[in-house]
């Protein structure tokens, strides 16, 4: 049985370090998608709530980010903050049941995307790792819905408050 998304949370954060440090990685968490689109803001939401903790809002070692639907127009902020991963937050259709949520592999991302992205999140991915030499993660939450102008839906509103909850636990505790 494949690991929970909170174990690859917990293996990627240590994998991601760079040597023996005992601190966590340097990491910046991108949300991407539109909030005009329903479900399609789930990334946006997690990104905004995290940012609402000082604890998030003001670690020297988190870099946190409003992508919106064309995260590549903040490459210039990730490189300049120099992380060990960037972690994707989108919705995505993983053809799961509503709300939930798994580790997408790099190349598995193509087309996956609830919304248009302006570049393929894999090609944003890819120019990270190569220019920084970073880890790239996406974590990804299947819609419900994204219709325009319409509501996060109950469920993955759960995912993303159960996404904020272990982000929180797992980037503030060192």
């Amino acid at each position: 049985m494949p690991a929970s998304w909170k174990e690859t949370l917990s293996q990627t954060l240590n994998r991601s370090r760079r040597d023996d440090r005992l601190t966590l990685p340097r990491t910046c968490l991108v949300g991407v998608g539109s909030d005009l689109r329903g479900d399609d803001s789930a990334g946006l939401m997690a990104v905004r709530a995290l940012l609402e903790y000082k604890s998030i809002a003001n670690a020297p070692h988190l870099l946190v980010l409003e992508g919106g639907p064309a995260p590549e127009n903040h490459t210039g902020k990730i490189r300049a903050f120099q992380p060990e991963l960037v972690l994707f937050i989108d919705a995505a259709h993983i053809g799961e049941l509503p709300g939930t949520t798994q580790w997408i592999p790099l190349g598995d991302i193509d087309g996956m995307s609830a919304s248009s992205h302006s570049l393929p999140l894999s090609m944003v991915a890819n120019y990270l790792k190569l220019e920084i030499g970073c880890d790239v993660a996406v974590l990804g939450i299947q819609p419900e819905q994204n219709e325009v102008s319409g509501e996060l839906s109950p469920l993955v509103h759960a995912a993303v408050d159960e996404i904020v909850t272990e982000l929180l636990r797992a980037l503030c505790s060192s």
